[in-house]
């Protein structure tokens, strides 16, 4: 690369990337109904955006005229990582606290500490040990590379690991998952880790190159997206609230026999009464606020009651009230989906899946065997 400068288009390329990355902080800053996690990507684009910078001027060359910068660009990528994880386990409804923002600030404190040598030169002897090249540049610059490294892949595959724990623990819940599409996130991730694959081939243009896409990528899906979670807060989120506000009956402490029993008996008197699978928008703390017990006792009453997860119980006593509604001749005039609707279900494709599940068979099907003709 010239000491001139970089070329011009990919210098409007970088330029372009410190813009969006600073603009879609602002965007999200701007939002009105802001949570957690709009606060942390803000606060990520900004230090992508300084991180863009200070590569501008390293490789430019302008590093020379600006020496005071030198150490600080090394530091960065080691921020990205926890940023990241953070980021997944806010979107996930899971808002880390103090004590773990810490812990994940202690790889960038060590890497501060590593280069405290270099750090505290004066500008001129930074650049000069920069130009030099001396031995003890070369080792440290191995060293780091090899811990950058290994920050992304730990970062990586803890971000993967809190998205499918989530969406394992979603069905016991939710009663209607189509909403909750987390694809988004593994996109996210992916693109970190195609980051950290460039940074391994040590190809400095195709690192910044990806971190733009990265940039466009995320400010799309953050600022459009995330919302797709604005449902009902997580039972991980609400268990100090609700033992503090609400009248809970039940702990978290395994309930006896006896208490499942009971639990289990009011449960059956609503769905059968009340019929409150029928809100499409139906979860677990719900159903636990009206039988004032803890949602994780309900979940647990469920499980061990029904031997199924919340998602399952609540969409087989959709798929029950469907079967029971469908044979009346006076529904007979509306469609299979408006059926569905009515029973529940917020997407056909839910409904369907949900009916072969348990019927082993699809709704068209099961109305032949029945000798129903839907108008």
């Amino acid at each position: 690369m010239s000491d001139f400068g970089l070329p011009s288009l990919p210098s409007l390329f970088y330029l372009a990337g410190v813009f969006i990355a600073c603009f879609s902080s602002l965007l999200i800053l701007g939002k009105r109904k802001k949570i957690m996690a709009d606060y942390v990507l803000a606060v990520w684009f900004l230090i992508i955006g300084i991180h863009l910078i200070l590569f501008m001027l390293f490789f430019s060359g302008s590093y020379v005229k600006y020496p005071y910068f030198l150490g600080f660009e090394v530091i960065f990528p080691f921020v990205h990582g926890p940023m990241l994880y953070v980021y997944v386990l806010c979107v996930t409804g899971r808002n880390p606290g103090v004590k773990t923002a810490l812990l994940h600030g202690i790889p960038v404190l060590m890497i501060c500490i590593l280069l405290s040598p270099l750090l505290m030169l004066s500008p001129w002897d930074k650049l000069a040990s920069y130009q030099n090249g001396n031995n003890g540049c070369k080792s440290l610059s191995k060293v780091i590379k090899y811990l950058m490294i290994l920050s992304g892949i730990v970062y990586v595959v803890l971000s993967l690991l809190a998205v499918r724990k989530y969406t394992k623990g979603i069905s016991s819940q939710y009663s209607n998952t189509e909403k909750i599409n987390l694809n988004w996130l593994y996109y996210l991730i992916a693109g970190i880790a195609f980051i950290w694959i460039a940074v391994v081939i040590r190809n400095d243009i195709l690192i910044f190159s990806i971190v733009v896409l990265f940039i466009v990528v995320a400010a799309y899906f953050g600022i459009s997206r995330v919302g797709i979670l604005d449902l009902p807060v997580s039972i991980d989120m609400t268990e100090d609230k609700e033992e503090d506000h609400e009248m809970v009956k039940y702990q978290k402490n395994s309930p006896g026999d006896e208490a499942i029993q009971s639990i289990y008996e009011k449960l059956v008197y609503k769905m059968e009464h009340e019929k409150l699978y029928k809100d499409p928008e139906l979860n677990l703390n719900n159903i636990a606020k009206v039988l004032e017990v803890h949602p994780n006792v309900l979940s647990q009453v469920i499980n061990s009651m029904e031997q199924k997860n919340f998602y399952d119980y609540i969409n087989r006593q959709r798929i029950e009230e469907f079967k029971r509604t469908v044979v009346l001749q006076e529904n007979q005039k509306y469609t299979i989906l408006s059926l569905a609707f009515e029973c529940g279900f917020n997407s056909k494709t839910s409904f369907n899946r949900n009916f072969k599940k348990y019927m082993n068979c699809s709704p068209t099907e099961f109305l032949k065997s029945q000798s129903i003709h839907m108008e």
